[in-house]
């Protein structure tokens, strides 16, 4: 296993990181879940992310579970706030109250006495930015949370953060969780640079487009089972990718990383780790001999002839319609 600084901070992750948005508590059940993570411990994985919204906080339940024995300074557990948890009006967002009763929340589901990290999953138009930063803050203080970071904000909301930070003296972000892969690669305009230079590290989700890029997905046949697109908890997330203008290339895509020596997915998860701001790629598992493919990744070393052929025949997609590859506002 490798292993990365989150940005600019003295903590390391390891540069594959377990998520278990869909799958813990929803598409497998506890025993699989289990055996994933104790793969991915086996493996060198030490960086656990999950969300309290996850399968309505049954995700963070089961982590904590998988997790409990596991001495606590071993690992880096990450989850994420902001999304509807309750009925009520206050049961979402990044309030002080929603914050504040969110983590406690978290911590009893996740058994443990802090987080490693603490996410805003995404920008709260409807709260002080300054409200949200000193609540984060104190929760830092309390040593209930040791970092603190973003997920899908854009390069303007992360810039105001750490400008607040820095006037009020608050803790800075080190984190930003954006979607990116070969497919989608919207953060590389503004996000990167941004993040290159304030020291803010990216955590990557869908690294695989959910896993397109696997190329098990193929034009004009139905989706297989047991497949995330297959699934009933994961096929309204995956729909918009799995059209032929996408799976035409991606087979494309496919064939050379295969002639390459490789398997589709080592290649994509190179690319992506590729970038030097990417501190951690996350990656799901639904059997344990999916996180032994996984990790195989690491020693990948792309030749540049292959990334411009790859990149190449990936273009139409990235260049389409942004819609049809836009995430679902609730995606992770």
């Amino acid at each position: 296993m490798e292993y990365r600084h989150l940005g600019r901070s003295g903590v390391v992750v390891s540069a594959l990181a377990y998520g278990n948005w869909v799958t813990h508590g929803g598409q497998v059940d506890e025993d699989a879940a289990r055996a994933c993570v104790r793969r991915a411990l086996e493996l060198g994985i030490t960086t656990f992310d999950t969300a309290d919204v996850y399968a309505h906080g049954r995700a963070e339940e089961v982590l904590g579970r998988a997790l409990k024995g596991q001495r606590r300074e071993s690992v880096e557990i990450f989850t994420k706030l902001y999304w509807p948890t309750g009925p009520g009006p206050n049961d979402r967002g990044l309030s002080r109250k929603h914050i504040m009763e969110s983590i406690h929340s978290s911590l009893s589901r996740l058994q443990t006495d802090y987080v490693d990290l603490y996410q805003a999953h995404r920008y709260d138009v409807e709260t002080p930015l300054e409200e949200t930063l000193r609540a984060f803050d104190d929760l830092v203080r309390q040593g209930k949370v040791l970092y603190v970071g973003v997920s899908e904000w854009t390069a303007e909301q992360i810039e105001s953060a750490l400008q607040i930070a820095d006037d009020m003296g608050f803790d800075r972000l080190v984190s930003n969780q954006p979607e990116y892969s070969l497919l989608w690669r919207v953060i590389e305009a503004e996000v990167v640079p941004l993040s290159e230079r304030e020291g803010v590290g990216q955590i990557v989700w869908s690294p695989l487009a959910q896993g397109v890029l696997t190329g098990k997905y193929r034009p004009g046949q139905p989706p297989p089972p047991g497949s995330r697109g297959a699934s009933p908890e994961g096929s309204d997330t995956i729909a918009g990718l799995l059209t032929d203008e996408v799976l035409e290339p991606v087979q494309e895509f496919a064939a050379l990383a295969r002639a390459a020596g490789h398997t589709p997915a080592e290649v994509a998860l190179a690319w992506v780790l590729s970038n030097p701001n990417v501190a951690a790629a996350i990656v799901g598992a639904t059997r344990p001999e999916q996180l032994d493919e996984n990790v195989k990744a690491l020693d990948v070393e792309l030749e540049p002839e292959l990334v411009r052929a790859i990149e190449q025949v990936l273009e139409p997609v990235v260049q389409r319609d942004p819609a049809l590859t836009q995430t679902p506002v609730a995606r992770s």
